[in-house]
């Protein structure tokens, strides 16, 4: 599969070819939702935490005899019934939300969420991206021009940023930091939720490159 790239000015420069394997795969919408879930869960962190009544202080000594004084039975002030005592089921910081994702699960699900997006007109690629200046303006003059390659596009709309994760990506990143729109990710870090999140996505010609060697391999 061929794609064309794009310079800065959003002529167009050349082509690359694609790989079918990551780029061409069919759509396998259960696999995706299973991996997507899966990554939500893994980032979770419980919050949520409150005392049993092992937790709670105090409590040792029987508050009063087994019989004779006309109240109920009653072996510890702080058992769940009491005001101040422990909670009785309540969530726990322990809880644990992991899941597991195989790596084919994953690499699977990722080419399936590039493909599409490659069908639907959303991922364009550009031969070179620099911002030497690490400039926000100079970021928008050089990505403006490519956005209108993308289909549907609009001002605004959410951009993934792909880069080679080298060190002259940094005044790219600096650059794009005040974008709100736009978030930029090494290609070796790119995972299907963060594909997900953003309907758009633009790529150098060498973050492809490191696309294929990091996930198109078998």
């Amino acid at each position: 599969m061929e794609l064309p790239t794009y310079s800065t000015e959003g002529t167009q420069a050349g082509a690359v070819t694609l790989s079918d394997r990551l780029f061409g795969a069919k759509l396998n919408r259960d696999l995706v939702v299973q991996v997507a879930t899966s990554q939500m869960s893994n980032r979770r962190r419980p919050l949520a935490h409150v005392k049993d009544r092992s937790d709670v202080a105090g409590g040792g000594k029987k508050p009063w005899q087994q019989k004779g004084t006309g109240r109920a039975r009653h072996g510890s002030i702080r058992s769940p019934i009491w005001v101040g005592g422990g909670v009785a089921h309540g969530p726990t910081k322990d809880e644990n939300f992991k899941r597991k994702i195989n790596r084919a699960q994953g690499r699977a699900a990722l080419a399936a969420v590039l493909s599409s997006r490659v069908k639907e007109g959303a991922f364009a690629v550009i031969d070179r991206l620099e911002v030497p200046s690490g400039k926000t303006k100079d970021a928008v003059t050089a990505l403006t021009p490519v956005t209108k390659h993308l289909t549907g596009y609009r001002a605004g709309g959410r951009i993934l940023l792909v880069l080679p994760g080298t060190p002259a990506d940094l005044p790219v990143r600096r650059a794009t930091e005040n974008l709100p729109h736009v978030n930029a990710i090494r290609a070796q870090d790119l995972n299907v939720l963060t594909v997900l999140s953003f309907p758009y996505l633009i790529a150098t010609q060498e973050s492809v490159a490191v696309l294929e060697m990091t996930f198109a391999r078998s």
